[in-house]
């Protein structure tokens, strides 16, 4: 049963990591409906969604390698024969090498700082619910006051600090990582297909970090019974087995909502996400105000 829960979760984590609807959210909420009814925990979730970031690694794997590649050289002033740099410092793809790198570090300074919190009390579900329902609605309003008149390539220092907060608000579930820097990039003008794209690149330092940190986590450390119920600690629901078959799940689903979300973005809008988003955490205020299932 457990493998068949994990598989499901994988699932789960696949189809909602891009879509602007946050994946953890609905980790956290799946996992109340399965037997036994047990938060899967922040662990499962980081480790999981390297599934969906090498979905991301495969997809943009040729804009990837151009960025680190032009990054390394501008980084070491590399020169050609003739004694000129062959990538100058102002270079587009180095730029945007420096830019992912600077929006990264506010998700990895906040998740260090709160490490307890969002494995613990940023998880109950009223936090989730109200999270849902008030993000999804910033969306909306971004959605439609947004110019959408900027391309990556005007992206700028000030601007990529800005989509490094938005990112680093996905530490609590609910918010989503993508619609949170999708909402960021909307108000600063961007198109909606330029902060996806963005979105998707500046996740990989933060998500694989995250992941790695977490998968180390759970092989040297151990959750006493004693720390668990201090609430410092939550014990893993799944072993290493239905985490990793988990995690190959969201790598093959993901790679297709990557595509598919690409596409659907260019031609309509995110509100088909806002509503789902609003009904979603009303539905969810309702299951907990009636008892029906616990925070």
């Amino acid at each position: 049963m457990q493998i068949l829960e994990a598989l499901l979760l994988g699932l789960v984590q696949g189809l909602t990591e891009f879509l602007p609807i946050s994946s953890s959210a609905h980790l956290r909420i799946v996992g109340e409906f399965l037997p036994g009814a047990q938060d899967p925990g922040a662990a499962f979730t980081a480790i999981t969604q390297l599934g969906t970031e090498t979905a991301v690694l495969v997809f943009f794997w040729r804009d990837i390698v151009r960025i680190v590649s032009r990054w390394f050289l501008s980084l070491f002033r590399a020169k050609d024969a003739r004694g000129a740099l062959r990538v100058p410092r102002s270079d587009p793809d180095a730029r945007m090498g420096w830019l992912i790198i600077l929006g990264s570090l506010p998700i990895i300074v906040l998740g260090l700082l709160f490490q307890d919190d969002i494995e613990t009390t940023f998880r109950s579900l009223w936090v989730v619910a109200f999270t849902l329902i008030g993000f999804g609605v910033l969306l909306g309003i971004a959605d439609v006051i947004g110019r959408k008149e900027r391309r990556l390539n005007t992206l700028s220092v000030p601007h990529g600090v800005v989509f490094g907060f938005a990112q680093a608000l996905a530490l609590i579930p609910g918010v989503s990582r993508s619609g949170g820097t999708i909402t960021a990039g909307l108000l600063l003008g961007y198109t909606r297909s330029a902060a996806a794209r963005y979105s998707f690149l500046l996740a990989l330092p933060a998500v694989f970090g995250s992941g790695f940190y977490q998968l180390y986590k759970s092989i040297t450390e151990e959750c006493t019974a004693a720390a668990a119920a201090a609430g410092t600690c939550a014990p893993e629901v799944f072993g290493p087995l239905e985490t990793a078959l988990a995690t190959v799940v969201a790598f093959v689903v993901g790679l297709v909502v990557i595509a598919f979300f690409l596409s659907y973005i260019s031609k309509r809008s995110f509100m088909p996400f806002v509503i789902y988003r609003i009904l979603l955490g009303g539905a969810l205020i309702v299951l907990l105000s009636t008892g029906v299932i616990a925070a």
